[in-house]
């Protein structure tokens, strides 16, 4: 049976490490009540980071409930790119119930693969039509 943790290795833990995902935003992932800044890690494994406000979620209860549906689905995702990640919390997310979330961060979590997918495309094709022009 897995585990049922979520390892400190599949967290950022430093300022350092939130300041390198803020400053060097390669992937957006936009949404009416998340957003989602990416950037490629070396490390080999996704990394996720959270931060939710209390402007936008006055109660701790609702933060920390919040939270734990980004965890969870984010540790029920296979085969994720080595990414770190920071998910942001906007206003609307106290209206959402559990299933809706769920819902909401299983279809994010599939868009950031995809827009991860096509980041990677144009470099291997520059790659091979660099070798077209010499000769």
């Amino acid at each position: 049976m897995k585990a049922l943790t979520f390892p400190k290795s599949s967290r950022l833990l430093k300022p350092g490490d939130y300041g390198k995902v803020f400053d060097d935003v390669q992937i957006r992932v936009p949404h009416r009540n998340f957003l989602i800044l990416a950037t490629p890690n070396t490390l080999g494994r996704a990394r996720i980071g959270l931060v939710f406000s209390k402007k936008n979620l006055k109660l701790a209860v609702q933060r920390n409930r919040v939270k734990r549906r980004v965890r969870e689905t984010f540790r029920h995702q296979t085969d994720f790119p080595a990414l770190d990640i920071v998910v942001l919390g906007r206003r609307g997310l106290i209206e959402l119930d559990n299933q809706t979330l769920n819902a909401t961060l299983t279809e994010l979590w599939s868009r950031l693969r995809k827009k991860h997918h096509q980041l990677q495309k144009p470099s291997t094709s520059e790659h091979s039509g660099t070798g077209k022009g010499t000769g």
